[in-house]
């Protein structure tokens, strides 16, 4: 092994770890918060649904689909394609783990390999860690092919990258800016690999599309994928008319409906042998029914005889140590029947198995998430290059799924704003992307996409200005546009609230350093942080905007803070979303009220001064953003002290007094 190889073998080795690290600190969180929280709390939260009843409602892709259902309303952050764990009182102790394939206002429908009787009454159902994510990434980093390797060397700085020559193309989508194009060019132009860096709004998904669509002008095969089903199903729709055969890979119920047309599932069912495929199951099943009228040779029955000595013994006709020859003669029907239904579903298999392998071979592209990427059924095709899409929200390990299977990548995202989410303290490294590690090590591998269309100017600004070095400019479309557009009205609050909730004012920051109540707390036990004082503004100011007739869906509260988050929840109303600034990543709105919590004497700004979390929280706004903080805390940090300097000078500075207003 020379000296580059075993630097090679010693990251992976140190991959697979992290990896390690972070699965057992994920299924542990889980396990804590089952120890910690009643069936009651965690159903509070959204992570359980108590008192459900079960019934198997039919079968799909050798699952059992059971309905649980209630008869009170169902709330929860459970949503389709999660696992859950299924138990009669303790999750821990149960090992009945499913998927969840549909979602209603009284009922989960899950999918579950077997379904025991005890399952079907007075259950309850929890969110469980997703394991098979990390046996992925570990079956992938074990089976490394050249591609993954020499993702990993470029990364490492053991290779030299070949340089980038753009390409000149026609453009399918007219509209493209020159940035865009100039992305495209490049990336098509790059034997290697390429990095698409796509600030917020500046349409990356949108350049993906056509770049996809170029190489398949080519004559290349794309093997497109992203971090999360949504993302995927974005891209997918947009191939939708492109003429382009594209065939969507992943659990049926993980792909938004509208798309199902294009699933691996839909596909096998319009191929010339599916009538041969269906026959063959029908068959299976009426000699399964067949069967189950004979008695099944179990342990109680067959006193330790083999199946050989079973069908013997029936032949001439007779019994043995105790099993009377009528038995002997039901159990080795059972088993000859069982030898059918073993080869008829064989043969079914084998046949799914060739008409799959003929639709992926044939199509132009195949879609599906990283982790699926590492499926079977994908490698039935080769592909000449992977398009990745979100690459600054996946590990290392999961965006080198795809990357193992193409001759060349293309990474598309944004390592200014959040990185994986990553659990374990002890394997953060994970957060590095290999599109954060490419692009500071080879910028000139990479494009930055420079036009946003999605916020006022105004907006805009300051994200621009701090982490892009000032090169995004806002499309004209979208440069001057209000809520006064959508119909607002002018406030008639009296005080200050006319002055933050008008129209015309964009960007505004209600600052609380004069207030005496304004600091936040901790709960007790909690690691999290909340500030009622900024709670209670939020609230206030999502009732006004709400009066003003700001339809409830064109507001959005962020905060940094899952306590903070919880506070707001409890007191803005249902049909208000408030989320951390994680689960606002990819996502806008019309307006964005943003809390930032942090308010002591010492100055402390915790996790704040992560600023890819500001960045994420001040670009989600399209027509204003309503930022409420302590500007005295705030401005410890050069970053929060310039911002603050900013809306004083370009937005609308607010400072409330010192009485209880």
């Amino acid at each position: 092994m020379n000296e580059k190889e075993v630097l090679l073998s010693k990251f992976i080795a140190h991959l697979k770890e992290l990896v390690e690290m972070e699965r057992r600190a994920e299924i542990e969180a889980m396990r804590l918060e089952m120890r910690r929280l009643s069936g009651r709390e965690r159903e509070k939260v959204g992570r359980a649904v108590l008192g459900l009843n079960g019934k198997v409602i039919g079968e799909e892709l050798g699952y059992f689909l059971v309905r649980y259902g209630r008869d009170r309303e169902i709330k929860t952050e459970i949503s389709v394609g999660d696992l859950v764990v299924i138990s009669k009182r303790d999750p821990l102790k149960s090992d009945l783990v499913g998927t969840v394939v549909e979602k209603g206002k009284r009922f989960l429908t899950v999918a579950i390999e077997t379904v025991p009787e005890w399952a079907l009454k007075g259950v309850r159902i929890d969110l469980y860690a997703n394991d098979i994510t990390f046996k992925r990434w570990m079956e992938n980093l074990d089976n490394l092919r050249e591609s993954g390797r020499k993702a990993l060397e470029l990364y490492l700085g053991l290779r030299e990258p070949e340089e980038s020559e753009p390409v000149e193309f026609q453009p399918f989508d007219k509209s493209l800016n020159a940035s865009q194009r100039g992305a495209i060019a490049k990336a098509l132009g790059s034997g290697d690999f390429f990095l698409v860096h796509g600030p917020f709004g500046t349409g990356k998904t949108r350049t993906l599309v056509e770049l996809i669509r170029q190489e398949v002008a080519r004559g290349h095969k794309v093997l497109a994928t992203a971090e999360s089903n949504v993302a995927v199903d974005n891209i997918v729709e947009r191939l939708a008319d492109s003429g382009l055969k594209v065939v969507r890979i992943g659990h049926p119920s993980r792909v938004s409906k509208a798309l199902h047309e294009t699933t691996l599932a839909y596909l096998i069912t319009q191929h010339d042998l599916y009538a041969e495929l269906r026959e063959l199951r029908v068959i299976g099943e009426n000699l399964k029914e067949k069967r189950d009228t004979f008695t099944k040779p179990a342990p109680k029955y067959r006193r330790g005889l083999s199946d050989r000595e079973i069908l013997r013994l029936a032949e001439k006709g007779i019994g043995t140590r105790g099993v009377p020859a009528r038995l002997i003669r039901e159990m080795a029907e059972w088993i000859r029947i069982n030898q059918q239904v073993q080869k008829t579903f064989d043969d079914a298999r084998k046949l799914e198995e060739r008409i799959a392998r003929e639709i992926i071979q044939e199509a132009d592209v195949v879609l599906t998430t990283n982790a699926s990427a590492g499926l079977e059924v994908v490698d039935y095709g080769e592909y000449d290059v992977a398009v990745i899409d979100e690459a600054t929200q996946a590990t290392i390990p999961s965006v080198l799924i795809p990357i193992n299977r193409a001759k060349r990548f293309v990474l598309a995202g944004d390592h200014k704003q959040l990185p994986p989410t990553i659990l374990s303290e002890k394997a953060k490294e994970l957060s590095k992307t290999l599109f954060e590690g490419l692009i500071e090590r080879y910028p000139e591998k990479s494009e930055m996409l420079t036009v946003q269309y999605r916020m006022n100017e105004r907006l805009m600004e300051f994200p621009s200005r701090e982490f892009y070095d000032g090169k995004i400019k806002a499309h004209e479309s979208v440069k001057n546009i209000t809520l006064a557009d959508l119909g607002v009205s002018e406030p008639e609050f009296g005080n200050f609230w006319d002055e933050a909730l008008k129209p015309e004012n964009v960007l505004v920051f209600i600052d609380t350093s004069k207030r005496e109540d304004r600091f936040e707390r901790q709960r007790r036990g909690s690691d999290s942080r909340e500030n009622p004082l900024e709670a209670k503004l939020v609230t206030e100011t999502v009732e006004k905007l709400l009066e003003m007739g700001v339809k409830p869906d064109w507001i959005g509260v962020i905060t940094p803070y899952d306590d903070q988050r919880d506070l707001i929840s409890s007191m803005v109303g249902e049909d208000i979303e408030v989320k951390t600034v994680d689960g606002y990543q990819g996502r806008e709105k019309e307006i964005i009220v943003l809390s930032f919590v942090r308010s002591n004497r010492r100055g402390e700004l915790g996790f704040l001064t992560d600023l890819r979390r500001l960045n994420v929280s001040l670009t989600r706004a399209k027509r204003k953003l309503i930022a409420v903080g302590d500007s005295s805390t705030l401005s410890n940090h050069p970053t929060y002290r310039r911002f603050i300097e900013f809306v004083r000078e370009r937005g609308t500075f607010i400072e409330i007094d010192g009485k209880k207003h």
